[in-house]
């Protein structure tokens, strides 16, 4: 097996406390390079090769493929300079600002013959998985009421989540976690319909927090929330025509290294401790190789994207 070589834009707090080492750890996948504006910290995460400059890993012969792990309005220009480059593409959540983003986005891998995944780690995890698994399968009936929640009490001052500029603000950072969730739970809708939203502004003028109700059909609601503010917790319950599920144990979306477990009806279904993010770089990796490693879809993303687009439409309506 060769393993794809990645370079990696950006050495800040994820790429040090998890991405780094998933990828080092990761079957069929090799740290080739990592950039940085610091170089220590490039080279602190122990690649081939160390850069000052993200350009440099674009311009690597030895690079297959790119993660960008930047703030949320860099996702953008530096996917489509990878893909101009030649390199497959893994960005982190949220992959862009808009829908219209997006669809470029995604336009612009076809036309290059190149991978892009969208970085919703989650996804990737055994547990979330089964909860998709079960959603679509038809375990649980038809589906008629979600609750998706992730909040969390702070933000540290002068982080880019509280710069608009920057692409900050609770909704595209957290947000999009249940909102992920949802869509995968409901592959065949393609559209959803915010019934009510209510923001919080910072003064900085990114959310908060931001709640909002969606709908994909008559009696059909979901319950989303994502905040700075509130207490930290996760919750995911899912109810259909003939059956419920639930995740109590306030790490829905970003169990990590730990067991973990899912409540399906009365009995509990437990999961090993396990990281996501190894799996994701190992399972894009096989992707990357022509193998039958799984993706998050393009669809999804772009479905995330637009619920996202009229959830903020709905706030400052």
């Amino acid at each position: 097996m060769n393993p794809v070589r990645w370079g990696v834009l950006g050495a800040g707090w994820l790429v040090h406390q998890a991405t780094a080492q998933a990828i080092h750890h990761a079957e069929g996948a090799t740290l080739q390079a990592t950039a940085a504006r610091d170089l220590a910290r490039a080279e602190a995460t122990q690649p081939v090769r160390a850069y000052d400059s993200y350009q440099q890993v674009l311009e690597d012969p030895a690079v297959d493929a790119v993660y960008v792990c930047l703030q949320n309005d860099a996702h953008l220009p530096w996917i489509l300079a990878s893909l101009e480059a030649g390199k497959h593409v893994l960005c982190e959540k949220p992959m862009t600002l808009s829908a219209g983003e997006a669809a470029a986005a995604f336009t612009a891998a076809t036309a290059a013959g190149l991978l892009l995944v969208e970085a919703a780690w989650s996804r990737w995890h055994p547990r979330m998985r089964r909860v998709v698994e079960l959603a679509t399968r038809g375990d649980l009936g038809e589906l008629e009421s979600y609750l998706g929640t992730f909040t969390y009490p702070s933000v540290p001052e002068g982080n880019y989540r509280m710069r608009p500029e920057h692409g900050g603000g609770a909704l595209y950072d957290i947000g999009v976690y249940p909102l992920h969730t949802l869509v995968a739970c409901l592959p065949h809708v393609d559209g959803m319909q915010v019934l009510e939203a209510h923001v919080d502004m910072a003064d900085s003028g990114v959310d908060l927090t931001t709640k909002a109700t969606v709908s994909w059909g008559p009696g059909r609601r979901a319950a989303l929330a994502a905040s700075f503010t509130m207490p930290e917790s996760q919750r995911l319950r899912i109810q259909g025509s003939d059956g419920e599920l639930a995740i109590d144990d306030d790490q829905a979306f970003t169990s990590w290294r730990q067991a973990s477990e899912l409540r399906v009806g009365g009995n509990v279904e437990s999961f090993p401790a396990v990281d996501a993010y190894e799996i994701m770089f190992a399972e894009v990796s096989a992707a990357i190789r022509g193998e039958a490693g799984w993706v998050l879809p393009a669809g999804d993303s772009l479905r995330v994207a637009a619920a996202v687009d009229a959830i903020r439409a709905a706030t400052t309506a």
